[in-house]
């Protein structure tokens, strides 16, 4: 399905921040849905939630931000916004 791959790459975005961070877990993750994505914020946590099982992200608390653009250059995109990462003090210093 092409929205799980979506979901997926975007996991997989997210696992790398947050492992080059030196991240033990995602506290919450901004995330921008296009008009044109073919998501809902509910589908998207759904398919969130499966994707991020086992993962860093598991758990993350979603800022979900939808448009109603169709005009938007990225209307089509699914995008991150922000990430709050848990990082223990000795590998942020």
């Amino acid at each position: 399905m092409h929205e799980t791959g979506i979901v997926r790459d975007l996991v997989r975005k997210v696992e790398r921040a947050g492992r080059e961070a030196g991240a033990t877990r995602v506290a919450r993750i901004g995330v921008w849905l296009g008009a044109l994505s073919q998501f809902s914020p509910h589908h998207f946590r759904e398919h969130f939630d499966d994707e991020a099982r086992g993962t860093i992200a598991e758990g993350a608390e979603l800022g979900i931000e939808t448009s109603s653009d169709l005009r938007d250059p990225n209307a089509q995109s699914v995008m991150i916004r922000s990430l709050d990462l848990d990082v223990p003090d000795e590998a942020a210093q």
